[in-house]
C-alpha cells in the first residue's frame, strides 16, 4: 500500500454540510477569515472553535423555551368561558314562564318581566364591556408577542448563518490540512523511521480527528438551531389564532348576542293579546332554540380549537429520534473505522517485516 493510498484511508472529511460553493463573496471572505485563525500548534484552538456562536444557539434556546413555558394561552378560554357563564346568568326563559304569568295581570305581568330581564341585561353589559376590554387587552398583547416572535425568527437565522461560516471554515481546513500538512510529515515519518517524526504524525492525526469532532458538534448546533425556527413560528402561529378567534368574539359573537336579546325584548313589547302572546311565545322558543344551537355550536368549536395543542409533539418525538439515532449511527461508524484502521496499521507493520525477512534471506 503506498503512502497516498494510506493518507486516503486517514481522510476525516465526509460530505459537506454547507456547500461553500453557494456562499456569497462576502460569506466567503468571512469564512478565510476563520479558517486563518486556526491554530494547528495549539491544541487547546480546538476546545474553543465555534464557542461563540454555541452559547448564542444555547442561550437563544433557553430563551425560547421560556417563553413556552410562560406562555398563558389558557387565559383567553377563561375569559370567553367566564363570558358564556355571564350569558347564562340572564334568564332569558323568564320573558316566555307561564306560571308567573297566570299569577297576575296578563299586560302588568308582561312588563313586570320585560323590566326585570332589561334591568339585569343592564347589569350583564357591565360585566360584558369588561371582559371585551380584557379580551382587548389580550390580543393586544399576542400582537406584541407576535412581532417579538418575529424578530427572534430573524436572530436565530443569523446565529445559523454564522455558525455556516464556522463550519465551512472547519471543513475546508481539514481539508488543506490533510492535502499538505499531512501529507508533509506523513512522507518525512515514513522517510526517516525516527520515533521522533512518527510521533508527530500520530499527534497531527489525532489533532485532525479531535477537530474533526468539534465540527460535528458544531453540526449538533446547526440542527438545533433548524429545529428551533419552525418551534418559532408554531409558538407564533398559535398566538395569531388566538388573536383570530378574539377579534371573533368581540366583532361577531357578543354583537350577535346582543341583537338577539333586542329582539327579543322587542317582540314581547309588541304583544297586546293572550293570542299575540302565545305567537309571541312561538316565535321567542324557536328563536331561543335557535341561539341556543349557535351558541352551543360555537362554544364547542372553541373548547375544541382551545384544547388544540400548537406544538405537535409527535413531530417533535419523531425529530428527536432521528436525531439520536442519527448520532449513535455515527459514532459507531467512527468507532468500526477506528478499528479498521488500527487493524490495517498491524497488518502493514506484518507486510513490512515479512518483505524485510525475505530481502535479508535473499542477500544471505
Amino acid at each position: 500500500m503506498d503512502s497516498s493510498t494510506e493518507i486516503q484511508s486517514l481522510s476525516l472529511t465526509s460530505k459537506d454540510v454547507v456547500d461553500v460553493s453557494k456562499l456569497t463573496t462576502e460569506q466567503l471572505s468571512k469564512v478565510e477569515s476563520i479558517k486563518s485563525q486556526i491554530d494547528i500548534s495549539d491544541s487547546q484552538s480546538i476546545l474553543t472553535y465555534g464557542v461563540g456562536v454555541q452559547r448564542e444557539i444555547s442561550a437563544f434556546s433557553d430563551n425560547i423555551l421560556n417563553e413556552v413555558r410562560t406562555k398563558d394561552s389558557g387565559y383567553v378560554g377563561t375569559i370567553l368561558t367566564d363570558l358564556v357563564f355571564k350569558i347564562k346568568d340572564l334568564n332569558v326563559d323568564g320573558l316566555g314562564n307561564n306560571n308567573f304569568m297566570s299569577r297576575i295581570p296578563f299586560i302588568g305581568g308582561l312588563w313586570d318581566s320585560v323590566k326585570k330581564f332589561i334591568s339585569g341585561y343592564e347589569k350583564l353589559s357591565v360585566h360584558i364591556e369588561k371582559i371585551v376590554d380584557e379580551l382587548d387587552n389580550a390580543r393586544m398583547q399576542m400582537l406584541r408577542d407576535i412581532t417579538l416572535m418575529d424578530a427572534m425568527y430573524g436572530k436565530n437565522l443569523d446565529y445559523l448563518k454564522n455558525l455556516d461560516l464556522y463550519i465551512a471554515a472547519g471543513q475546508e481546513k481539514i481539508k488543506e490540512l490533510e492535502n499538505t500538512v499531512l501529507v508533509e510529515i506523513k512522507a518525512k515519518a515514513d522517510e526517516s523511521k525516527e520515533p521522533e517524526d512518527v510521533q508527530k504524525y500520530n499527534d497531527f492525526v489525532q489533532f485532525l480527528n479531535r477537530f474533526d469532532k468539534k465540527l460535528y458538534d458544531l453540526k449538533l448546533s446547526r440542527m438545533i438551531s433548524i429545529q428551533t425556527a419552525p418551534q418559532i413560528r408554531l409558538i407564533q402561529n398559535g398566538d395569531q389564532a388566538l388573536v383570530e378567534k378574539i377579534q371573533s368574539s368581540i366583532l361577531n359573537t357578543i354583537p350577535l348576542w346582543k341583537n338577539q336579546i333586542v329582539i327579543a325584548i322587542t317582540l314581547f313589547r309588541q304583544k297586546k293579546s293572550l293570542e299575540l302572546q302565545k305567537e309571541v311565545t312561538k316565535t321567542t322558543n324557536d328563536l331561543l332554540e335557535k341561539n341556543s344551537e349557535l351558541l352551543k355550536g360555537s362554544t364547542i368549536e372553541i373548547a375544541k380549537e382551545s384544547e388544540r395543542g400548537i406544538v405537535e409533539i409527535e413531530t417533535l418525538k419523531k425529530v428527536n429520534d432521528n436525531l439520536i439515532a442519527t448520532i449513535e449511527e455515527t459514532i459507531k461508524i467512527q468507532s468500526e473505522g477506528k478499528a479498521k484502521r488500527q487493524q490495517a496499521e498491524v497488518e502493514l507493520q506484518k507486510i513490512e517485516s515479512d518483505l524485510k525477512t525475505k530481502l535479508l534471506s535473499l542477500k544471505a
